[in-house]
């Protein structure tokens, strides 16, 4: 989908500009490549600078309660410089570099629920002005599908996935924020877990998996929430469901220890833990997803076409309020 806008600080006659990306999902630190097509208004204008901006909706936990909001996590200056004639189309070809930390919006084509998008500046004659927006769809690198295939593998459910503000503190977490990939237990780890949540901190090296084990409290005491973490490597070759059920079962032999290893941190994820789960696009009527068997949907049998209009749906929703949320 690619949504029109008339540059409005340049007011009616101004130049219009469409954001076009290449067909298909990218996946994080992996380049992203589309198009920027300019048409140019009733006058003659100069193109200062040309710039991509990448966004998310974020969640954030405050003493009121939560909020949520638009979050800028990079910037690309593709263009500028150049004089764009009255009524002339021009284009300008961009390739970007996705970070590792991207969040993940699909696996195996089923949407999660997770709003990201590229945002377009152009800004002539000293104004500037967002004048495109274009949803951006990421697929798992290669090991965090594997991972994420071993859990469906063992008998784990999607749950939901939501991208919360804050940093896991002893990891290498580069973005103001980090997803949550909320499953449902196994029959087998049920009687220890309400649900685990998974985070992929991914880099150059390898990716960083966090899992957050939301406990079952017993018979004398509260429920607990345990966090590990492990370090594998983009081209490692494992039995990912062997290596899934060793992690959980690490968490589960820790619940009379709680907190006592280096690597369990006490809280949940670090320095920032959420109590509550959010539902969303992504959550409820549940489908296949490929051969891993996790099941992912979306609310209420919305196709996929419907789950783009309600993210282009809130971008503009976002850009009539302001620039909330922007650095």
């Amino acid at each position: 989908m690619v949504f029109k806008r008339l540059l409005g600080s340049l007011g009616v006659g101004g130049p219009t500009v469409d954001t076009v990306l290449d067909p298909g999902p990218v996946r994080p630190g992996s380049p992203l490549t589309g198009q920027v097509h300019l048409r140019g208004g009733r006058a003659d204008f100069t193109v200062e600078h040309l710039t991509l901006e990448l966004v998310a909706r974020v969640e954030a936990e405050h003493a009121d309660g939560e909020s949520e909001g638009l979050v800028a996590f990079d910037r690309f200056t593709v263009g500028g410089g150049f004089r764009l004639g009255e009524g002339e189309a021009h284009s300008v070809p961009f390739s970007v570099t996705l970070p590792w930390e991207t969040p993940l919006t699909e696996l195996y084509g089923q949407g999660l629920g997770i709003v990201l998008g590229v945002r377009t500046e152009l800004s002539v004659a000293g104004a500037r002005d967002k004048g495109d927006l274009d949803p951006l769809a990421v697929a798992p690198l290669p090991v965090q599908e594997a991972v994420l295939e071993a859990f469906g593998d063992l008998g784990f459910g999607f749950r939901s996935a939501d991208l919360e503000w804050g940093h896991i503190s002893g990891t290498g977490q580069q973005l103001p924020f980090y997803q949550e990939i909320e499953l449902l237990p196994a029959p087998q780890y049920a009687h220890a877990l309400d649900e685990v949540e998974v985070t992929f901190l991914a880099g150059p090296a390898g990716v960083e998996v966090v899992l957050e084990a939301d406990r079952r409290g017993g018979l004398f005491g509260e429920g607990h929430d345990t966090l590990v973490r492990f370090t594998v490597g983009h081209d490692d070759v494992r039995d990912w469901k062997a290596e899934i059920d060793g992690w959980m079962r690490r968490l589960i032999e820790h619940r009379s220890s709680y907190g006592t290893p280096a690597q369990y941190v006490p809280g949940g994820h670090g320095e920032h833990h959420h109590a509550g789960h959010r539902s969303g696009p992504g959550v409820g009527t549940a489908v296949a997803a490929g051969a891993a068997g996790l099941a992912v949907g979306v609310v209420g049998g919305m196709v996929a076409a419907e789950v783009v209009d309600e993210i282009g749906d809130f971008f503009e929703d976002d850009d009539e309020g302001g620039d909330e949320g922007e650095d």
